[in-house]
């Protein structure tokens, strides 16, 4: 099962003909999160061809318009499209303020629960975990509470080798969970089978880091250590360094460092400001610290 990540809108403010505001769908161990949800991310969602009845978590990172203005259209359609599942919104403490405040005033009837988890610690904690999967919040520096989110995917089982198990008959199929878990075989006659000849390495677990409006902050590079994929902010180059600091923003140049000081697989950049019209600058000036940078491609799904 493969990790994909589909940028639906990276740029920041406010929506373009070309463009939209932030947000992204990430598909993990056959889990969909929807991470942040600008204006129009339902519109992005069906370009995308996402299949809205699998998004049971979404991410907000703070409660600026660009980054969560699409939510309560979203939670409306999903009423209309008949859902019932329960839905899980991670986000600032003032997010199930606001939220509900709009589904009161407009009589807005989800006809499906929403279980909030309001969010206010300065410190990295985790928020989400399952079977497969374990997430945790990243604290950034804005110009309000706001977070980033790592997604990790748990340590995978081994591998059967087939072949090897079939020249054993007392192997059955109730001893394979124990073998993928790493645990070698008792012959009968006492024989050890070590786990190596029956099974093969596992498939090697991924992550994603998503560090959404921030200044330049390096307290957050314990924790998005040796990530595969890294989307960093980067809204000004640096000559506006003096801008992006007192926006609580970060350069392309910044969001390099962080990559490399972090030791990331790929940096890909986003939330650009609105008066660059040629986005081949930043990744020019990200490259100069860390080759590894990209441009987002809004809608086309990246394997991570």
């Amino acid at each position: 099962m493969s990790t994909y990540l589909t940028i639906l809108g990276f740029n920041s403010a406010i929506p373009t003909v070309n463009s939209s505001p932030t947000a992204q769908f990430l598909e993990m161990e056959e889990r969909a999160f929807l991470i942040d949800c600008g204006e129009g991310t339902q519109v992005q969602l069906r370009k995308a061809k996402a299949r809205f009845s699998k998004i049971n978590h979404i991410f907000i990172s703070h409660l600026h318009g660009d980054h969560c203005f699409g939510l309560p259209g979203l939670i409306a359609s999903f009423r209309l499209l008949g859902r019932e599942t329960p839905l899980h919104v991670y986000g600032p403490k003032g997010i199930k303020e606001m939220l509900e405040t709009i589904f009161k005033i407009t009589e807005t009837h989800k006809g499906f629960e929403v279980i909030y988890h309001e969010l206010e610690s300065k410190n990295s904690e985790k928020i989400y975990e399952d079977n497969r999967v374990e997430v945790y919040t990243i604290p950034l520096d804005h110009r309000i509470y706001c977070n980033g989110y790592l997604f990790r995917e748990k340590p995978k089982e081994r591998h059967l080798n087939m072949h090897e198990i079939a020249k054993y008959p007392e192997i059955e199929t109730c001893d394979y969970h124990n073998l993928k878990l790493g645990k070698d075989f008792i012959l009968s006659d006492g024989y050890v089978l070590k786990n190596e000849i029956l099974t093969t390495e596992p498939s090697k677990s991924v992550s994603y880091a998503f560090c959404s409006d921030t200044r330049y902050l390096e307290t957050i590079l314990p924790i998005i250590e040796n990530v595969d994929v890294l989307y960093h902010e980067s809204t000004f180059l640096h000559d506006l360094k003096e801008m992006a600091d007192y926006t609580g923003h970060t350069t392309a140049l910044e969001a390099a460092r962080i990559a490399r000081k972090a030791n990331v697989g790929k940096l890909i950049l986003g939330h650009f400001s609105n008066r660059y019209h040629d986005l081949n600058v930043f990744t020019d000036e990200a490259r100069e610290v860390f080759p590894n940078s990209f441009l987002p491609k809004a809608l086309e799904p990246i394997k991570i």
